[in-house]
């Protein structure tokens, strides 16, 4: 007499490996694990005419270092003709905004004090309002 229990065995060897294998892969990444995204508003304006030199935080960097390294990657930098009722607006989403909403103008190379003004708003709420005759920084983390 013959016995089939060592194929039997076999395939619940190979059945239990491939479901502990699986098991600590771990399931797909679902986006409930991702943090909640913030809407930044940042706006730059000014009470005379001028052609602004603004930097802003348009992502969060995954380490301090990676900003640390090369901020300008988190930091575009544009240029915007700003006056009085034509401010300059950004809206960006950040997951820290505590840490990385940033927004900066300055007159650059340019004479006269256009006397700048800055609004950073997170989620529809104004935290941070600063002026400034020349350049103005608005942040919610102390740079």
């Amino acid at each position: 007499m013959t016995s089939n229990r060592q194929p039997v065995l076999r395939s619940v060897t190979v059945a239990a490996i491939a479901t502990m294998t699986g098991a600590l892969a771990g399931a797909p990444k679902s986006y409930a694990d991702d943090p909640p995204m913030h809407q930044v508003t940042y706006t730059v304006s000014a009470k005379s005419p001028i052609y602004a030199d603004i930097y802003y935080g348009d992502q969060d960097p995954a380490v301090f270092s990676d900003y640390s390294h090369n901020n300008y990657q988190f930091t575009p930098n544009i240029q915007a003709d700003i006056a009085p009722g034509k401010p300059w607006t950004m809206q960006v989403m950040l997951a820290n905004p505590d840490q990385w909403a940033v927004v900066t103008a300055s007159t650059g190379r340019q004479q006269g004090a256009p006397q700048f003004h800055c609004d950073l708003a997170v989620d529809g709420v104004v935290k941070v309002s600063k002026d400034g005759p020349r350049g103005v920084l608005c942040s919610l983390r102390i740079w």
